[in-house]
């Protein structure tokens, strides 16, 4: 008899093949509700080498001002779960043999809402690679839902904070598969960007560590600058409001956007 052979995961193959990797956020649904598939593809053109497709939610705690604003223009607009999948699923950007690694972030009670067992079904059936929650506890992935996950070949991206403890960081290291989110701050997102002393001593920390995951770093970062010293200590980054204000722009150009951060 023989296996059934799993495609290997877009995620996988990304951090196996590049380094300062620029991953970019925006929350689907904004700035208009059929914008979704076109800033995927402006993404893609520009060079982007991943991309983070936010699920709007109502109360985004982690979430700062402008992400939250974001949010509740999406859903005023009518985005919802449903309505996501089948845009991805209607759109040409799979069937156009696209390699961009594409997660989900959220929050839990909408994808319970969903069902899990139907997320990862039509996340896996639109070309969805992983999904961040970050209010799904560890304990509650690994007892009931990751074989779930796994049967989708969808990766779950676990994050941590300047307060995760040693032990915990190691923890969600051997628990991982693709690579984990580091957040640069307490703060939510959009709050401050830079990086300042405190967030380096951190970085040097996580860095001296030698996890066997890819880093990536989030919050905070919003340029050039900030992106380059963020990949001396990891392998990419993760850019989210900033890229939102971009988008709040009468004509904005995605491409002068991706450019100036990845520009030599």
């Amino acid at each position: 008899m023989f296996a059934i052979e799993v495609p290997m995961n877009r995620i996988d193959k990304l951090f196996s093949e590049k380094k300062n990797i620029l991953s970019i956020y925006f929350t689907a649904g904004f700035p208009k509700l059929n914008d979704t598939i076109p800033i995927l593809n402006s993404l893609e053109k520009a060079g982007v080498d991943l991309v983070e497709i936010g699920i709007p939610f109502s109360d985004p705690l982690a979430d700062g001002p402008v992400i939250q604003e974001s949010s509740r223009i999406a859903l005023e607009n009518g985005m919802n779960l449903k309505l996501l999948f089948s845009q991805l699923g209607n759109s040409e950007f799979r069937t156009q043999n696209s390699e961009l690694p594409i997660l989900l972030m959220g929050y839990f009670n909408t994808v319970m809402q969903f069902g899990i067992g139907n997320f990862c079904r039509e996340a896996n059936k639109v070309g969805i690679d992983g999904v961040i929650l970050p209010d799904l506890p560890m304990d509650v992935y690994l007892n009931e839902y990751k074989s779930i996950f796994e049967k989708y070949n969808l990766k779950n991206i676990f994050l941590i904070t300047p307060q995760t403890s040693d032990e915990r960081i190691r923890l969600i290291d051997e628990n991982s598969d693709g690579f984990i989110y580091m957040v640069s701050s307490a703060s939510t997102t959009g709050i401050k960007s830079g990086i300042d002393e405190g967030k380096e001593r951190y970085f040097e920390r996580i860095k001296n560590m030698k996890l066997k995951n890819p880093l990536v770093i989030g919050f905070g970062i919003s340029d050039k600058k900030s992106f380059d010293k963020a990949c001396e200590y990891a392998n990419g980054a993760i850019i989210g409001s900033a890229f939102i204000r971009c988008l709040e722009n009468e004509n904005p150009s995605m491409e002068k956007f991706v450019n100036e951060i990845k520009s030599a």
